[in-house]
């Protein structure tokens, strides 16, 4: 199972869209996927359901059939964490649905923290639940990956759930708002890297019985969602953070302070995709229930729209490749 977590402390820059696209991407092209929905907002789950099922999924006082209902015998301290409930959206792709409650989880994930360093159990059990959540999840679908969607925050509970990551791809846009982020979460994912590595080593027996997640959270580069304008004529705000971002990406995730020498992010071999917003395309496919790629005629994607919904299934199919090949992550022969 491979654990890819899509990461920015700064909201808005389309990290919740390329989860979907990616998952139904890399069902198209044959592995097995689990989306998890592990941010609070559990935008990721309404993009895949409409109102009607959201309405089943979180009625009811227990929400069992949510990533929350999951993990709450462990926060009541009735037990540990409940086999999780997936949706099967289509044949290969299965939701592990988020829900607004999974915020209540915050402050026990937090004070939970320091308890891991005095070797306590309950305090690695509840630390380690999104792991073993999206570990029983791609067991029970039998998945090859798992792709994470996170909240945009830095707090106790993105930080269980990078955690439970081996892998961070990194959404970013051309603007000053992306580059403070990525100063911010390079930082952030080694202190936690560091302090997870700690906790391990005071584990004390509890690895083997637990299969605690590895201290990973391997930075495996970044998207760019361009704005709306062509890349050989932008305008001059865009251009200057578009130059920038692979040095930033270099010295604040990578502490690597050799400078690029390339003019654009499209030279950065760090740089996964610059990725089109299909901004015309995403109120139809919104309205589908369905990815970009996947439109038809019946959607409304007619005339020009045509070949906007293929160009956007070449863009994901080659992010879907670029990020498997980064992870080690086998896919079938290209063709």
């Amino acid at each position: 199972m491979k654990t890819i977590a899509f990461f920015n402390n700064k909201a808005g820059v389309g990290k919740t869209s390329l989860v979907y696209h990616l998952a139904w991407m890399y069902a198209d092209l044959g592995l097995s996927v689990v989306a998890a929905d592990f941010d609070p907002q559990a935008n990721l789950t309404s993009m895949f359901l409409n109102e009607s099922d959201l309405e089943l999924l979180w009625d009811g006082g227990d929400r069992g059939r949510t990533v929350y209902g999951a993990f709450r015998p462990l926060l009541a301290g009735t037990g540990d964490i409940a086999h999780p409930h997936t949706v099967e959206v289509t044949p290969g792709l299965a939701l592990l649905a988020g829900d607004l409650a999974l915020s209540r989880a915050e402050d026990e994930l937090s004070s939970q923290w320091p308890g891991c360093m005095d070797g306590k159990e309950r305090s690695f059990r509840v630390i380690s639940a999104l792991w073993r959540l999206a570990e029983l999840a791609s067991q029970k679908n039998e998945a090859n990956v798992v792709l994470i969607d996170v909240g945009p925050n830095l707090g106790a509970l993105n930080r269980a759930a990078l955690v439970a990551s081996e892998n961070v791809v990194i959404p970013l846009a051309p603007d000053l708002f992306s580059m403070q982020g990525l100063r911010n979460l390079g930082p952030t994912l080694r202190s936690w890297r560091k302090e997870w590595q700690d906790r391990l080593c005071r584990a004390n027996g509890i690895q083997d019985a637990l299969h605690l997640p590895p201290a990973s959270m391997n930075p495996t580069g970044y998207v760019v969602l361009q704005h709306a304008i062509r890349l050989d004529r932008p305008v001059k705000a865009y251009g200057k953070w578009m130059q920038r971002i692979p040095n930033e990406y270099r010295s604040a995730v990578l502490q690597n302070e050799q400078e690029f020498e390339g003019a654009l992010t499209e030279d950065d071999p760090h740089c996964l995709k610059n990725l089109k917003h299909y901004r015309s395309l995403m109120p139809l496919a919104q309205e589908a229930r369905k990815p970009v790629f996947f439109l038809k005629a019946a959607d409304g994607a007619i005339g020009g729209h045509l070949k906007s919904v293929q160009d956007s299934y070449d863009d994901f199919r080659s992010l879907a490749w670029r990020i498997a090949h980064s992870v080690g992550m086998s896919l079938a022969l290209e063709d």
